[in-house]
């Protein structure tokens, strides 16, 4: 199911680079006195590094902290760092890829007709948040149904979740104490635990880099210089919301690496991919502006609705924070002081 949604991603960029022939080419902009390559670059060179490194703290520190009691997936204190990354991602979606890609689209360079006549970064991200809840439910049907054939109940080993054989009839067979209607409900959540961990890692890959592509494209040292320390901040904290995904989520020690590790090299990757090609990627192009545009609205559905429905809601409805409202008022502190770090930031990034 992921890779349809990848695919949805290259076929929205193919689509706008077609429409690429109506438009003419619109002029860079003045330089303000901060455009200096020269200087850039060992500004794109620490941006690389310390962007990896804060990525990878973000990332991975749920998940080497799981043999800490107080800050497990059953104690408060983890569904409260847990709100405040949602609140990060949230703040991301609707502070930085949103209104970036109305700017791109609303941009004097394109035509009149059709980017100033339609809300084209509304509708993309509109779209976008409908595939992914197609893409959300669809993956969730088909993890159970291929485990309801062979595998499906887990029962607790270390590391990774082994699977409870369930035959034809319906009969369960473990190799211990039996919980049936326990385990089939742990089950059930450990996938959609899954197809949370999988759909949130594609949506902050495809925006990571686009975000590192127009870094390393740029030569305006003023403007990297707020962009290392927002990028730093933000990845760390949108790392800690995805790590703690893939800790609920169980896998093996190779898929947790995996995923950590293509979350942490995304958006040095497109730091670099941008410095390779920034004698030809102009920011103010027609290309550039509606290609990334657009991919910046897509991003930004699939982040909000990651955000406020398998995030924030499922957490905020389930029976642990809806039986202690005194835990419920801290998480909506911890999302609040989220969002507002976050949004703080948009004055920088």
């Amino acid at each position: 199911m992921n890779c349809k949604l990848v695919f949805f991603f290259i076929i929205l960029a193919n689509l706008s680079v077609q429409v690429l022939s109506v438009v003419k080419e619109c002029g860079d902009e003045d330089d303000d006195g901060c455009t200096d390559k020269k200087k850039a670059l060992p500004l794109k060179i620490i941006a690389i590094v310390s962007i990896l490194v804060t990525s990878m703290i973000g990332v991975c520190l749920p998940l080497v902290t799981r043999s800490i009691p107080a800050l497990s997936p059953e104690r408060s204190l983890f569904v409260i760092v847990k709100a405040f990354a949602a609140g990060i991602i949230l703040a991301t979606g609707f502070m930085h890829v949103l209104p970036d890609s109305f700017d791109m689209l609303s941009s004097s360079c394109l035509k009149e007709n059709p980017w100033h006549k339609f809300p084209f970064t509304g509708f993309v991200a509109m779209l976008s948040a409908i595939i992914t809840l197609m893409i959300d439910s669809m993956a969730t049907s088909l993890y159970s149904k291929k485990h309801t054939t062979g595998t499906v109940l887990p029962e607790s080993s270390g590391g990774d979740r082994e699977m409870a054989v369930v035959d034809e009839g319906g009969h369960n067979h473990f190799h211990g104490h039996h919980h049936g209607p326990k385990l089939a409900v742990e089950g059930s959540q450990l996938l959609r635990y899954r197809v949370i961990a999988m759909v949130l890692e594609l949506g902050i890959i495809v925006h990571s880099i686009v975000i590192g592509l127009s870094l390393g494209a740029s030569n305006n040292t003023c403007s990297i210089k707020g962009l290392v320390a927002a990028l730093c901040f933000h990845q760390m904290f949108e790392g800690m919301g995805l790590g703690g995904c893939i800790l609920q989520a169980e896998y093996k020690f190779i898929k947790k690496a995996a995923m950590a590790f293509f979350f942490a090299v995304t958006t040095p990757f497109g730091i670099a991919l941008g410095m390779a090609l920034s004698s030809s990627y102009k920011e103010n192009s027609p290309r550039s502006l509606i290609t990334v545009g657009l991919l910046n609205a897509s991003s930004a559905g699939l982040l909000i609705y990651m955000a406020l429905v398998d995030l924030l809601a499922a957490d905020f409805m389930g029976p642990k924070l809806q039986g202690s409202v005194k835990l419920q008022l801290k998480s909506y502190v911890a999302v609040l002081l989220g969002a507002g770090g976050m949004s703080l930031m948009a004055k920088w990034a």
